[in-house]
């Protein structure tokens, strides 16, 4: 069985999902969603840019938390997935 590609959009789902749930340093955020550093960069600064979430800059790092938007686009999805056929939300 082969695993199919992820969408753009099922990947910055994930990475809101990821973040919604704790994950707020960008390594961890990486190794949760099996994403690369580089286009793990530019999902978040896209994120940011979205106001989805937020960049807290501290001295030695930078964390990352959802915000209100951020939350209410992940249950907007969520809800819609539920009203979809499996078939239809599953396909590529």
């Amino acid at each position: 069985m082969t695993k199919r590609k992820r969408s753009k959009l099922e990947v910055y789902l994930e990475v809101l999902h990821v973040i919604s749930r704790g994950e707020s340093k960008p390594t961890r955020i990486m190794y949760k969603t099996n994403l690369s550093w580089i286009p793990l960069q530019e999902i978040l600064n896209f994120l940011v840019s979205q106001d989805l979430i937020e960049e807290v800059e501290s001295e030695k790092r930078k964390e990352y938390f959802i915000t209100d938007k951020g939350k209410r686009v992940l249950a907007y999805f969520k809800s819609l997935t539920e009203l979809l056929p499996y078939e239809i939300a599953e396909s590529p």
